[in-house]
């Protein structure tokens, strides 16, 4: 049995269409900050390609979530930053080649105004509870 449940719909709230309300845990917390769509040389990969820059940011989170001992089975909450809602499609594909779509984690989506330069399209964190 996993150390998480999944509650994708609580009694009384409307359906989540790409991710679980509530996802709930016991063991060391994990937080990962935001990943930019840098390769291990601190370049971009996929200028102006959204679905490139989330495939290079939740291979980022991958292995930082590695370093800590734990894997995207561990996450619990994911937070997406984008330049653009028109790129969360994107975001959402890539998550999808990392993650088990039957066990989305909570998440949240913020359009924001800009990132660290404007080539960036997006910026993904995470938080992760893995056992002891």
């Amino acid at each position: 049995m996993t150390h998480l449940t999944h509650i994708p719909t609580p009694d009384g709230v409307a359906p989540a269409a790409a991710y679980s309300h509530v996802v709930m845990g016991a063991g060391r917390l994990i937080a990962v900050s935001g990943q930019l769509a840098l390769d291990e040389k601190g370049e971009l990969v996929g200028a102006g390609d959204p679905l490139a820059q989330a495939r290079q940011v939740f291979e980022n989170l991958r292995r930082c979530l590695a370093a800590a001992g734990a894997s995207f089975d561990d996450v619990v909450k994911v937070t997406y930053f984008v330049t653009d809602v028109a790129h969360m499609p994107a975001a959402r594909q890539a998550r999808d080649e990392f993650l088990d779509p039957a066990r989305l984690p909570a998440a949240s989506a913020v359009q924001v105004a800009a990132l660290m330069s404007p080539d960036f399209l997006m910026e993904i964190e995470a938080l992760a509870v893995a056992p002891e």
